[in-house]
C-alpha cells in the first residue's frame, strides 16, 4: 500500500452527524436469511464478489477521471488490498476506487432498486444447490458477505466529497449509517467472521481464493508479505505485494490460456456461477485493431425479455481502460445474452458516450464481433460430439435469437440457417428441425415452405388448416413463440423457397397436386356456387368472402386471412397487448363434402339457414383459438340445433 494509503483499511473517525438506523426492505431481509442459512456450501464466493465490486469501482473511477481528474485526488495508482486480523477476527477488502455517497450507499445496499433482489427471490426453486448459481445474475453479490460474517462494516467516500459514510449491519434486518472522516477516497468492506469461519484468517487460504477466482483482475490485488520467524523477531514490517497476475486475460495469447482460465475469467467478469456454454477469443489486426473475448452463457438471465432492461453484457475497453458496459452499442439486441469484453486500440481514450453512438470504428468492431458470435453458434450447431450444447443454446436463447431475422438484414441468411422448428413430421424434435432439413425432405412437386402460427403446440398441430397437408404428407412448421409472427413477416424465403402460411391466402399446392385433383376441385366450386352465395348473404359483413376450401378434408369450415393481411393469431396478440385493431373480416372456406355442410345446403328455411351459417362461422373462430364476441348467442344457437336434431331422431 502506498504511503498515502497506509491507513486505508483502518476505520475512519465518526463525525457524530447524521447517524441513523434504517430497516432493509422486506426482500433484502429474505435474501440475507437465504445467504446466511442456504449458501453455506458456496461460502468462499464472498471473496470473488467483493473483489469484483472493488474492481468495478476502480474501472468507474478510471473512466470518470478521464473527464474529471480531480476525482483521483492525486492518487491515480488504482489498487485493491486484502488483509485480515486474527485477533479481531476480521477480513477487509479495500480499494481506492470511485467510492459512494450516503445516498448511493442507501440505494445500492439497503434497497432492491439496484440489486434486483425481488426478481432473484422470485426465481428461486427451493433447491439450495440449484439456486446458488443465481446470485451473480442478479447483482446481489455484496450480500454474500453474510455467508461468513455476522457483522459487516462498509466505509466509503466518493472522490471529491468532503466526508465519508460508514454502513454497519449484522444481517438481522436493520443497518446503521453515519458520516465519518475518511482521508482516502474509495471503499473498504470489513467482515467480522462467524465463530466457525477461522479458515479465512489464513494468508495462504486468502491468496488461494484470489488466484482461483480473481487472478485476471486488471488491477493489482495486494496482501501483506509473509514474514519468516526471524523477520518477525526483528520486528520487520511486512510490505504489500501483488498476489494476482493482473494482466487481463484477453491480452494473453490463446495458447497460454487453458479452458479453466477462460471459465474462471467468465465467472469473475460476468458474475456467473456456472461455466460458460462456449466462447470465442479473437485479435483483429489491420485497419482496426481490437481484441474480443465473447461468451455464450449456459442459462438465460432473469431479465432477458425485459423491454426496458438495460443491457450489461459486453464491456468496452480502450487501451485497457474501461469505457462502458452498454452492450447495445457493442451487440445488437438479439444477441443481448452475449457477455465478455472488447478492447480497442483505435478509439480515443477521451471518447464520450455521445461520440460512441455514431462512431464508425465502433460500428465496424460491432459488425466484426457479431460475425464471430454467429460463427461460434454455427460451430455449436455442427458439433456432433456434443450436440447438447446447441440444444442448450436454442432452448435458452432461441426465442431471442430469432429476433435477428428482423433486426439484422445483413446476416439474415446465416441466422435463418441456425433457426430450429417443431414440425408436423417431427413435433418432438429437440431443439428442432432446421430449414435445410425441411427442404431435404420436401415432397415431389412441393415448391414452398409451409408454416402455421398458434399460441400452443396442441392448437397448432390440431388446426383444421393442416388437413390437406397431412393427407399429402407435406411437412408444416409449427410456430408457437409470440415472436414468430413478427419474424415470419420478414423471413419471406429461404434458399429460393418462399415461406407460406397455411392460414393465409388462397392455397396453391403447385405440382404437389395432380391435374385430376385440380379438376375435381374446380368442379366442386362450380357445384357449390349457390350455397356459397347463400352463406355470404346470411353472414353479411362478418366475412369478406365465402369460398370452397382447398385445405379441409375432415372439418366443415375454417377462416383464412388475406395473403398479405394480418393473421387471426397476430391480431389476438396485438389486442392482448392493448393495441386498437381495425375491424377486418376474414374469408370463410367451407367443405361441401362434409355432412354438416351438406345438411346446411338442404335447409330451406331462411331463419334456420342463417342460424346454421352463423354457427358454422363461429365454430371456425373457436377452432383456430379465437374468441366469440357473443358467446351466449352461440350457445343458444347450439342448443337449438341439438334440440332439433334430438326431435328429428325421436
Amino acid at each position: 500500500m502506498s504511503e498515502n494509503q497506509t491507513n486505508e483499511t483502518e476505520q475512519g473517525q465518526a463525525t457524530g452527524q447524521h447517524t441513523e438506523t434504517r430497516g432493509f426492505q422486506a426482500e433484502v431481509k429474505q435474501l440475507l436469511q437465504l445467504m446466511i442459512h442456504s449458501m453455506y456450501s458456496n461460502k468462499e464466493v464472498f471473496a470473488r464478489e467483493l473483489i469484483s465490486n472493488a474492481s468495478d469501482a476502480l474501472d468507474t473511477l478510471r473512466f470518470e477521471g478521464l473527464k474529471n481528474d480531480a476525482l483521483f485526488e492525486g492518487d491515480s495508482e488504482l489498487q485493491i488490498w486484502l488483509d485480515f486480523d486474527k485477533q479481531a477476527r476480521t477480513v477487509t477488502i479495500a480499494d481506492n476506487g470511485i467510492g459512494m455517497t450516503r445516498e448511493q450507499v442507501i440505494d445500492r445496499i439497503g434497497t432492491i432498486a439496484k440489486s434486483g433482489t425481488r426478481a432473484f427471490l422470485d426465481s428461486l426453486s427451493g433447491d439450495e444447490k440449484a439456486d446458488a448459481h443465481l446470485i451473480g445474475q442478479f447483482g446481489v453479490g455484496f450480500y454474500s458477505a453474510f455467508i461468513v460474517a455476522d457483522k459487516v462494516v462498509v466505509e466509503t467516500r466518493r472522490g471529491g466529497e468532503p466526508t465519508g459514510v460508514r454502513w454497519i449491519s449484522d444481517g438481522g434486518g436493520e443497518y446503521t449509517i453515519e458520516e465519518i472522516e475518511k482521508p482516502n477516497h474509495g471503499t473498504s468492506v470489513t467482515l467480522h467472521l462467524r465463530e466457525d469461519e477461522d479458515e479465512f484468517l489464513d494468508a495462504y487460504r486468502l491468496r488461494h481464493l484470489v488466484r482461483t477466482y480473481s487472478d485476471h483482475i486488471a488491477f493489482p490485488i495486494k496482501m501483506k508479505e509473509e514474514l519468516s520467524e526471524e523477520d518477525e523477531k526483528e520486528g520487520k514490517t511486512p510490505a504489500w505485494e501483488q498476489v494476482n497476475r493482473g494482466a487481463p486475460l484477453w491480452t494473453q495469447a490463446k495458447s497460454d490460456i487453458s479452458d479453466a482460465d477462460y471459465a474462471e475469467f467468465y465467472k469473475h467478469a460476468c458474475h456467473d456461477y456456472e461455466d460458460p456454454l462456449a466462447w470465442t477469443h479473437n485479435k483483429v489486426e489491420g485497419s482496426q485493431e481490437y481484441t474480443s473475448l465473447l461468451y455464450v452463457p449456459k442459462r438465460a438471465p432473469y431479465d432477458l425479455f425485459d423491454p426496458n432492461g438495460k443491457q450489461h453484457g459486453v464491456k468496452l475497453y480502450v487501451q485497457r481502460v474501461f469505457i462502458m458496459d452498454d452492450a447495445e452499442k457493442l451487440m445488437p439486441r438479439y444477441l443481448r445474452f452475449v457477455k465478455g469484453v472488447i478492447d480497442s486500440n483505435d478509439l480515443p481514450l477521451n471518447v464520450s458516450r455521445e461520440i460512441l453512438q455514431s462512431n464508425r470504428i465502433l460500428d465496424k468492431i460491432r459488425a466484426g464481433s457479431v460475425k464471430k458470435v454467429l460463427g461460434l453458434i454455427e460451430s455449436l450447431a455442427r458439433d456432433t460430439e456434443e450436440p447438447e450444447k446447441f440444444k442448450t443454446f436454442w432452448n435458452e436463447f432461441g426465442q431471442v435469437f430469432k429476433e435477428g431475422i428482423v433486426e439484422d438484414a445483413e446476416n439474415r441468411d446465416k441466422i435463418a440457417k441456425l433457426l430450429r422448428f417443431r414440425t408436423t413430421t417431427d413435433e418432438s424434435a429437440d431443439p428442432g428441425v432446421s430449414l435445410d432439413d425441411y427442404i431435404a425432405r420436401m415432397q415431389p412437386g412441393q415448391d414452398k415452405i409451409y408454416y402455421i402460427t398458434a399460441d400452443t403446440l396442441a392448437e397448432a398441430k390440431h388446426s383444421p388448416h393442416l388437413e390437406i397437408f397431412k393427407k399429402k404428407n407435406i411437412e408444416v412448421l409449427l410456430l408457437t413463440d409470440r415472436v414468430d409472427e413478427w419474424v415470419m413477416a420478414h423471413l419471406t424465403e429461404y434458399e429460393d423457397k418462399p415461406l407460406s402460411s397455411v392460414a393465409k391466402g388462397a392455397l396453391d399446392l403447385g405440382e404437389a397436386e395432380s391435374e385430376e385433383e385440380k379438376a375435381e376441385q374446380k368442379k366442386l366450386e362450380e357445384e357449390s356456387k349457390d350455397l356459397v352465395e347463400r352463406i355470404k348473404e346470411a353472414l353479411g359483413e362478418r366475412v369478406n368472402e365465402v369460398r370452397v376450401t382447398h385445405r379441409l378434408t375432415d372439418s366443415p369450415a375454417c377462416l383464412v386471412a388475406d395473403e398479405h393481411g394480418m393473421s387471426a393469431h397476430l391480431e389476438r396478440i396485438l389486442k392482448e397487448a392493448g393495441q386498437a385493431m381495425p375491424n377486418t373480416a376474414p374469408h370463410l372456406e367451407i367443405n361441401p363434402t362434409h355432412p354438416l355442410v351438406e345438411r346446411l345446403a338442404d335447409e330451406q328455411g331462411e331463419d334456420e339457414f342463417e342460424a346454421f351459417s352463423q354457427l358454422l362461422f363461429e365454430q371456425a373462430i373457436l377452432a383456430e383459438g379465437g374468441e366469440l364476441d357473443d358467446p351466449a348467442t352461440f350457445v343458444r344457437r347450439m342448443n337449438q340445433m341439438l334440440l332439433a336434431v334430438s326431435r328429428g331422431a325421436a
